[in-house]
């Protein structure tokens, strides 16, 4: 039985009324977690250009409850060369007074379905050393250790691990496996 979340809330497509809450959830995560490797705050103006570089292929959801948005999620291009066009990374951050609540499960989910939708067939993810609640909620979604990079990251003055992820789409009977059905 899975327990309702404290704070109730829907997911819905962002939209660019969605971006001040957008921003402050991530500016908070740039400075307090390693759930980003950014290390300085993003201006509203940037979020912008990052949320028009999204298109229906590339969805930003949203989990709104009653105050409003609290926590978001994106799936981008893993790569810009066209073989790695079923491919992409997910990116989950949630409002630090609702996390542990359910919600960045419910937009992790949700992206999922969406980039199934979309036909991706491998969805990748990047996780830094010590965030188990991410780790946890990455495995509720189907996403498996493919490996870890060693400190590939600096921030709050210590190097960093990251964990990548990788999620698979379920095998397709029809298809061959070299891109004939």
């Amino acid at each position: 039985m899975v327990n309702a979340p404290r704070t109730p809330f829907r997911i819905r497509i962002a939209s660019p009324a969605d971006l001040r809450s957008i921003t402050a959830i991530y500016n908070e995560a740039i400075r307090t977690t390693t759930g980003t490797f950014d290390t300085r705050p993003r201006s509203l103006a940037d979020r912008r250009r990052w949320f028009r570089s999204h298109d229906p292929r590339h969805p930003i959801l949203v989990a709104e409850a009653k105050r409003g948005v609290v926590g978001w999620a994106s799936l981008t291009s893993w790569s810009e060369r066209a073989a790695y066009d079923e491919t992409g990374e997910v990116s989950v951050y949630v409002d630090a007074s609702v996390r542990g609540q359910g919600i960045g499960r419910g937009l992790l989910h949700q992206l999922v379905a969406r980039a199934q939708e979309l036909g991706y067939h491998t969805l990748l993810a990047r996780v830094a050393d010590g965030n188990d609640a991410s780790l946890r909620v990455h495995a509720t979604a189907g996403f498996t250790s493919v490996g870890t990079m060693r400190e590939v990251g600096v921030k709050f003055g210590r190097r960093i691990d990251v964990h990548l992820l990788q999620w698979m789409a379920p095998a397709d009977p029809t298809h061959d496996g070299a891109g004939r059905a």
